[in-house]
């Protein structure tokens, strides 16, 4: 489906922001690669959680070193 006809179709429910669309478009992508064995949705889980952690950790300190 194109982002033409994405954009023309009708709307029934509440409409997603932006961040839910794409957080709801990333798990379907991921349970699909999961249900082909392309990735282990549990190794990704994994992987993605490690990833968010370490980004997390890293801003903490650029704001500290910010306050310094």
């Amino acid at each position: 489906m194109g982002k033409s006809e994405s954009s023309r179709r009708k709307i029934t429910g509440k409409e997603l922001s932006l961040q839910d669309e794409l957080n709801i478009k990333l798990e379907a992508l991921i349970e699909m690669l999961d249900y082909k064995g392309v990735l282990s949705k549990k190794e990704f889980e994994r992987r993605a959680s490690m990833k968010l952690h370490e980004i997390s950790k890293a801003r903490g300190f650029e704001d500290l070193e910010q306050e310094i």
